[in-house]
């Protein structure tokens, strides 16, 4: 509602316009303003700020919210309130992405033996515990060829994604290929712990001999217990909402892609992570002397 003309007509009368501004609940100053035509120097700095809370947005393809585009802002050394930055992106009707829910699709073998779970959901990010403790799982991607496959590893210590392989088939030659790019890549010590949940592909002999080759050691969530490979599972979510549920995919090429941009392009090295205090996993990594690790249930 405008109250300007009220306090307008309450001048005019040669009333109070101090008492007249205090019932509006609006300040002198902004009556003053808008009596003027002059926009005050927070009105300024609003309209800048608004224009590079929208240019960051765009950059995140529309999947920021406040927090990220906050962190974004103070880097780049504009520093705000974070209450404000949410303000003026309600102002303009702009908001970040939010993960579904997530369904496990966990396939498992009533005969495959029971193995420990050695990380009870100890989901500690530590840059001093990089390649100590990996996870794994597998997704699936709809296009108009048929289903593609995306099984994934990534480091608990920072989450980044060390390993990952595509296929059109859910054979465990698929999750051996996401492992072997991981060590392939990174080169981990001997005793690491790489943990999946129990489905059949990561309790196989086939699977449990790669471990074995390299000095893996294997770790199963209980069965029944999605949240014993949360990690795993809400990147997923993530890059299901912020990617392969946004548009349709008619070829594989364009599936493996645009897969391939959003995990070296923008998750492991551009993505701000509220797990990482706002880092994203490559410049968390950068600073594995300087960080103390954060305790997290997932």
């Amino acid at each position: 509602m405008n109250v300007y003309p009220f306090i307008e007509a309450e001048k005019a009368g040669k009333h109070n316009v101090t008492r007249a501004c205090e019932l509006m609940k609006v300040s002198r100053s902004a009556y003053y303003q808008h009596a003027t035509g002059q926009q005050s120097q927070r009105d300024l700095t609003d309209q800048a700020l608004t224009a590079k809370i929208i240019e960051v947005h765009a950059m995140s393809k529309g999947t920021y919210g406040a927090p990220r585009v906050h962190a974004e802002l103070t880097d780049a050394g504009l520093r705000h309130g974070r209450k404000r930055i949410a303000r003026l992106m309600r102002d303009v009707g702009v908001r970040g992405k939010s993960p579904r829910r997530w369904q496990t699709t966990t396939i498992t073998d009533p005969a495959a033996a029971d193995r420990a779970d050695l990380i009870g959901r100890d989901f500690t990010t530590d840059p001093a515990r990089i390649d100590t403790r990996w996870c794994g799982d597998i997704t699936y991607i709809n296009t108009w060829q048929g289903w593609l496959y995306l099984a994934t590893v990534i480091d608990l210590a920072s989450r980044r994604v060390v390993g990952w392989a595509v296929a059109d088939h859910l054979k465990t030659d698929l999750i051996d290929a996401a492992l072997n790019d991981a060590i392939v890549r990174r080169r981990p010590p001997s005793g690491l712990i790489f943990h999946s949940d129990r489905g059949c592909q990561y309790t196989s002999a086939q699977h449990a001999r790669l471990a074995a080759t390299h000095s893996i050691r294997l770790s199963n969530s209980r069965r029944g217990q999605c949240w014993d490979n949360a990690v795993a599972e809400s990147f997923f979510a993530t890059v299901k909402t912020e990617l392969l549920h946004r548009q349709p995919w008619p070829t594989h090429t364009a599936a493996r892609q645009a897969t391939f941009e959003y995990i070296e392009g923008w998750y492991n090295t551009r993505r701000r992570h509220s797990s990482l205090g706002y880092l994203s996993p490559a410049a968390y990594e950068a600073t594995r002397h300087t960080i103390q690790p954060v305790h997290q249930a997932a």
